[in-house]
């Protein structure tokens, strides 16, 4: 197969040419692990291969599913693969190998999809760049020194470089719009409930986790939002089913909408004029192809919803950190996890029973009231990033701050933690590169990132779109005409397959 036909065809174009008889699984799948063999020691998006898996399962009878023969990622965060080990960039997961299948992950089987490995995560997926301890930092494909954003980095990196057309992500505050938005793909965020989170838990981080995927096409979002979307046994809630399917919401008139837009950080302080012009450059797309905008936003207190988010996080992180202990049946210990994830579950352990309900209740207020503002817009519009992709490392822990914690967590002195500043010091200034996101976790809305503006370096910056509750319909068929009257496909990072 030519190099230019592999990479110019997204999964859907994969697919019809197994169907065809053009190539077979097992070539596709040999095509694939070329394709990450050569891409992925400059990128390190692939932390675990499961190649001869692969090859067997390609050889063997597969599901005559939409996506049959197409090679695909997992990410390596919470979607256990039976047979596999999961790591989720910890040392303190090492030898854990589930023996289940993660709804999503039996879905993506019966669909077709041949995984060929795993995706590099941060530690625990708590942080917006992948830059684990343990596996090494993940490479934006667009400039080798920049984040590829986070949690679902190492993903978006492997779509953007070409490797293969999609990968499986999750995003629990921006972890799929994020490494989107920095690698210049499409990352949506289903509404609460749309993708299961089964079999095991009914919710994830208190329903602030979706499943979804990282692609580079509108059409394969759609259709692979249609093979794993819907309710699994003992699901509590699921919303309204769609219309009719994805795909063919990706190629159909929105009809004239009415869209806010802002550039006002949510949780954050600060945006970038790369972002502003992005965001006008958007805009004046937008009215040309019929739309009405409207300069509006909802009202957000950044620093007690920040705090209220931090909160819910770090309690979950500590009781996750808990649950392994008796799973893995050994005690944690500050040498095991890296420092920002240590001092997080210390924070965590401090936590008492008032405090949750009381972040609880802030963000319960605060969906109330973005939901209210959507009732006078269709859409709102918002970089998804406030600033271009940024250097690796550079929003690391660092210095006298790094110095101290990091003697604290030996300690594990969680009391002079708070003293040192603990949730009031941590949140200040950790949601400046993503200020857009996370409320809509918060809301249960859905959103997606489009890779619809490129800095004057050439480095990708998307724009988010954000509907009501149970509306990704709407957000596919904008998606879809955005990408007609704005194509993307054609653009290669200097790091491609």
């Amino acid at each position: 197969m030519a190099i230019e036909e592999y990479t110019q065809k997204d999964a859907i174009g994969l697919a019809a040419m197994v169907r065809s008889g053009h190539v077979s699984p097992l070539e596709l799948m040999e095509e694939a692990i070329q394709r990450i063999e050569a891409v992925n020691p400059q990128v390190n998006a692939v932390i675990h291969k499961m190649y001869d898996r692969a090859r067997e399962k390609a050889m063997g009878d597969l599901p005559e599913g939409p996506f049959r023969g197409v090679p695909f990622l997992v990410k390596d965060m919470r979607a256990p693969f039976a047979g596999e080990p999961m790591w989720m960039g910890s040392r303190f997961l090492k030898g854990y190998v589930p023996d289940y299948d993660y709804e999503i992950i039996r879905r993506f089987k019966q669909a077709g999809l041949i995984t060929l490995g795993k995706t590099n995560v941060p530690e625990f997926g708590l942080t917006f760049f992948t830059e684990p301890e343990l596996f090494g930092t993940t490479n934006n494909p667009w400039d080798l020194k920049r984040t590829a954003g986070g949690s679902s980095g190492g993903a978006a990196a492997a779509v953007a470089s070409r490797m293969l057309p999609a990968a499986h992500g999750s995003d629990g505050g921006g972890s799929v719009r994020v490494p989107a938005a920095c690698c210049g793909a499409v990352g949506l965020l289903p509404s609460l409930g749309r993708t299961p989170v089964g079999p095991k838990r009914t919710d994830l981080w208190q329903g602030l986790i979706r499943e979804s995927i990282i692609t580079r096409s509108v059409r394969d979002t759609a259709a692979l939002l249609d093979v794993v979307q819907g309710p699994d046994p003992g699901a509590r809630y699921y919303p309204p089913p769609p219309n009719r399917p994805y795909l063919e919401e990706a190629g159909r008139d929105p009809g004239r909408l009415r869209i806010a837009f802002t550039t006002t950080p949510f949780m954050g302080k600060k945006v970038d004029s790369e972002a502003e012009r992005g965001l006008k450059q958007t805009v004046q797309l937008l009215e040309d192809l019929g739309h009405d905008l409207v300069e509006a936003a909802p009202t957000i207190d950044r620093l007690s919803i920040s705090r209220a988010y931090f909160t819910i996080v770090i309690a979950e992180l500590q009781a996750e950190i808990e649950h392994f202990e008796e799973k893995l049946d050994k005690q944690a210990s500050s040498e095991e996890f890296e420092l920002a994830t240590w001092v997080g579950a210390l924070l965590g352990s401090r936590l008492s029973a008032q405090d949750f309900l009381h972040a609880q209740r802030t963000l319960e207020m605060m969906s109330r009231n973005v939901g209210h503002f959507f009732e006078n817009y269709d859409l709102l519009l918002t970089p998804t990033i406030a600033e271009p992709p940024v250097k690796s490392g550079s929003l690391q822990l660092k210095g006298l701050q790094a110095r101290m914690l990091s003697i604290l967590a030996r300690l594990n002195a969680g009391r002079l933690i708070e003293l040192f500043g603990g949730i009031e010091s941590a949140v200040e200034d950790m949601f400046d590169f993503t200020p857009y996101t996370h409320i809509f976790n918060i809301s249960g809305q859905p959103a997606i990132s489009l890779p619809l503006y490129w800095t004057k370096d050439e480095l990708p910056l998307g724009m988010q779109f954000a509907a009501k509750y149970a509306r990704e319909g709407m957000l596919i068929r904008l998606a879809g005409q955005l990408e007609r009257a704005s194509p993307w496909a054609d653009r290669l990072p200097p790091v491609h397959a």
